[in-house]
Formats: C-alpha cells, sequence, structure tokens
C-alpha cells in the first residue's frame, strides 16, 4: 500500500512520547498502575459481555489488509445478503440466554445506503426489545444516518480507527482517516455511544501503537468501548503474509491493553479479535492489566472466538462475574 501519513487528530509527540513512556515501564510497575487505575473507576471482578453477528457478510469494496470481507481478496468468506429479521433475533436471543448485554450487529458495506439502511433500523428496534443494549457498524454514515439509528434505538455505534494515522496509509487506502474521524462526529453528534478502537500485531511500531491509543485519548469525549484487536492472519488476505518474526508478543498485547486503561481510564477495554488464539493466562493478564469487557461466543464476524461454555469456565476460575445490564456501560 502506501506509506503516506494520514491526517488525524492533532496530537503533540509529547503526548505520544507519554504514552511510549508508559509502554516502557517495568511490567510490574505498568500492571500495578494500570490495576491502580481500573480499581479507581471500575469494579476489577466484573466484566461486560458483548456478541457480535454478521448480519450482511463479505462483498465490501474496501481494501483493508486484514479484512476477508473484501471482495477484492480471494478468502473462503462467502458474501451473503442481509439476513433476515427471524434469524438475527434467534440469534439476540440466544446471546441474552447465554448472559450477553449488548448485541452488536456488523454489516460489510463501505457505508450503509438509505435501502440498506431501512432493514437495519428494523433489528435495532426489535433488538432493543428484547431488553438487549444494541451496537451497529456499518461503516461509514452519511448525514442523518446517525440521528435515524439514534431514533430506532442504537445504544453504541462501533467505527475503528484502526491504527495511528502515521502508519494508516500501509493498512488501508480506500478511506481515509478523516472519513473515519467524520463517522465518528456524526454519531458524538447524534448523542449515541461511541465504540472505537484499533488492531495491533500488523507490523506497527510501539510508537505507533502510543500513537493510536494518543488519537482515541484525543477523541471528544474518550469512547465508551475501547475495542483492542490482535490481528489474525487470514489465508488470501495482504496481511496473512506478515512475517511469523514480527507477530505481536503476549507481553507486548498485555501491554497495550494496559497502557489503554491508564490513558482512557473511564472507558471499557474490551479484547476482541485474536482472544482465541490466546492462551488463559495471556487473557487473565489482560483482565489484570485492565480489560473488562469481551466479545462472547463462538464468532466474531467471520473469525472464530472462544466458546461460551470455555469463556464461562475461565471467568470462574478468576472469580471475574458478568456484569448486569442494568449496571453495564
Amino acid at each position: 500500500m502506501n506509506n503516506m501519513t494520514q491526517p488525524g487528530i492533532k496530537t503533540t509527540p509529547s503526548r505520544v512520547a507519554e504514552i511510549e513512556a508508559l509502554f516502557a515501564l517495568p511490567f510490574n510497575d505498568l500492571i500495578f498502575q494500570a490495576q491502580t487505575v481500573h480499581r479507581a473507576h471500575f469494579d476489577p471482578n466484573r466484566i461486560q459481555l458483548s456478541t457480535l453477528l454478521s448480519i450482511k457478510t463479505g462483498g465490501c469494496s474496501e481494501d483493508c489488509g486484514y479484512c476477508p470481507q473484501a471482495a477484492r481478496y480471494d478468502t473462503d468468506i462467502d458474501s451473503q445478503e442481509l439476513l433476515p429479521m427471524a434469524e438475527v433475533l434467534d440469534a439476540a436471543r440466544a446471546a441474552k440466554a447465554a448472559g450477553a448485554t449488548r448485541f452488536c450487529m456488523g454489516a460489510a458495506w463501505r457505508g450503509p445506503k438509505q435501502h440498506d439502511l431501512e432493514p437495519v433500523l428494523d433489528m435495532v428496534r426489535e433488538v432493543k426489545a428484547l431488553g438487549l443494549e444494541t451496537c451497529a457498524t456499518l461503516g461509514m454514515l452519511r448525514d442523518g444516518q446517525a440521528e435515524q439509528l439514534k431514533a430506532a434505538g442504537l445504544d453504541y455505534y462501533n467505527h475503528n480507527l484502526d491504527t495511528a494515522p502515521e502508519f494508516y496509509g500501509e493498512i488501508i487506502t480506500t478511506r481515509t482517516y478523516q472519513d473515519r474521524l467524520d463517522t465518528l462526529e456524526r454519531v458524538r453528534s447524534a448523542d449515541l455511544h461511541v465504540c472505537c478502537g484499533g488492531i495491533v500485531g500488523m507490523g506497527e511500531s510501539r510508537t505507533q501503537r502510543a500513537g493510536l491509543i494518543a488519537q482515541l485519548a484525543n477523541l471528544s469525549p474518550q469512547p465508551e468501548s475501547v475495542p483492542i484487536n490482535m490481528l489474525v492472519r487470514v489465508e488470501g488476505t495482504p496481511l496473512e503474509a506478515t512475517d511469523e518474526t514480527e507477530a505481536l508478543d503476549p507481553l507486548e498485547f498485555v501491554r497495550t491493553i494496559a497502557v489503554a486503561r491508564i490513558v482512557l481510564s473511564a472507558s471499557y477495554v474490551r479484547l476482541s479479535a485474536g482472544r482465541g488464539e490466546m492462551a488463559e493466562a495471556v487473557q487473565a493478564l489482560c483482565f489484570l492489566a485492565g480489560a473488562n469487557s469481551i466479545f462472547y461466543g463462538e464468532k466474531l464476524l467471520t473469525t472464530g472466538n472462544p466458546e461460551v461454555a470455555r469463556d464461562r469456565a475461565l471467568l470462574a476460575k478468576l472469580g471475574i462475574e458478568a456484569e448486569d445490564s442494568r449496571t453495564g456501560a
């Protein structure tokens, strides 16, 4: 792709340097600081559970280098049109029965046209009526669309920054960093909660990981939910070829969680993609570092996710309980 720096929210070099200095702390000191911040804002033994359903899969026109849903890449993802309402509601009911408090619906669009949005608005209304918090990730929003989602009962809109502006052009060329920021501004203007994070392990430097967290921290207000994804290498995508020797060390991922917790002190920090490849001990360290939300269920859009029974067993071992929907974020 290209290595041009994308415009982003202005962050001073000193701010990025301060965040990078957190990464460089001795591990025990970093975890202690993160745990102290976490306990000041959250119950350390409670976690928020979300379930994510792909309501429209594949066929996306974007060129995100990590994504198997891009039409231009030869992956094993079969494109599927928008799911029928009954199937979405069955999945939502199953998620609620399994303990999830938030149901997220994802569609592989560059951005929804109005005729695409109409059935999604109906899905939001019906899922909301089940007593679940609602979240959607539909790509870039046009003027007025966030307001329609809000009126339908949407609680959260997910739109990730993915990485720092300095590294963004290496991963995506079909939309700019400013496009992402514009959608986030529309979401905030509609009084929706923001779910915004990124992906690590794509070959970025530690400085660039610090730059991503600085960008998230400078959003005003800061995102209520911050998903931190570990790259999942998918056959057929450009990032499949990322050198295995460059794979992010698990302890560096834990450091990323801890730094996010310190800098984004009041945000829910969510373990997202890549969790299925993490050993239980690594996940436990992430919770100790301040992660307090997970995607819960068998699938995360098109990649695997630890099964519900495994998740429940791990949380029981750690003495961590699921949040009640009445007290969640």
